[in-house]
């Protein structure tokens, strides 16, 4: 059985901002302490098919694979992350809202072999890193007068 992890936010930014921002899996590393480096493996722009690899600072958390499943500008991103201890499945969604934008999270964390033991840990803690990272996003992009991405949604790797 996977583990649920879901949330939202509200980030004082417009939505398009919000998106591209986001779907740039290079621009993690900006805002999300854990996580040391991302790269883009696909060549092209990013949407459907495009692959990252992340590298977290934990040395047990091995290098982690992240395909986009689902393109939808601005309002819906979708991806699967592939890691040997587990697979997760995410979807974003992002509405405007008077003033900026409601950026909701869902994420089904499949654990994999022991680690299936731990789904409640999993939760707990999935919930609590989760609604870190994501403020730490509004904080980032809330200080940052113009939000350049790591390379615009439309460039090439």
């Amino acid at each position: 059985m996977a583990a649920s992890i879901r949330g939202e936010i509200v980030i004082s930014r417009p939505i398009s901002e919000v998106f591209d921002f986001v779907a740039d899996e290079r621009n993690e590393p900006k805002y999300n302490p854990r996580m040391l480096r991302a790269e883009k493996l696909t060549d092209g722009a990013i949407g459907t098919g495009t692959q990252f690899r992340a590298t977290m600072k934990s040395r047990r958390t091995p290098d982690m694979v992240l395909e986009t499943t689902e393109y939808d500008r601005p309002t819906r991103l979708a991806s699967t992350t592939t890691m040997p201890s587990a697979e997760i499945r995410g979807v974003l969604t992002f509405e405007p809202t008077v003033g900026g934008t409601r950026l909701r999270w869902s994420f089904e964390v499949q654990p994999n072999g022991a680690l299936k033991a731990l789904r409640p840990i999993i939760v707990r803690v999935g919930r609590r890193q989760e609604a870190t990272n994501w403020a730490s996003l509004k904080r980032y992009l809330e200080s940052t007068p113009t939000v350049g991405t790591a390379a615009s949604p439309s460039a090439a790797r």
